[in-house]
């Protein structure tokens, strides 16, 4: 089953993409995959152009493209 999530945009979604994959490292038994990039702290709420959690929601698509190759490579 290839997980193809759409597109993080908010934080419920961000938190269910990295659970979700994160359970899958686990369960792949991969152990030393990196951390998962953490929730931004210093949104001002002003909907600022460049926001940090736009930066955040491409950081976990990323880290999920990374952590899905890595589950690929383990498969063989």
């Amino acid at each position: 089953m290839d997980l193809q999530p759409p597109l993080v945009t908010d934080a419920c979604s961000a938190r269910a993409v990295l659970h979700q994959v994160a359970e899958r490292l686990r369960a792949a038994g991969v152990e030393n995959f990196r951390k998962p990039p953490p929730e931004p702290t210093t949104c001002c709420g002003r909907g600022c152009n460049g926001c940090v959690w736009e930066g955040y929601f491409a950081a976990v698509g990323w880290w999920r493209d990374d952590a899905l190759e890595c589950l690929a490579q383990a498969r063989g």
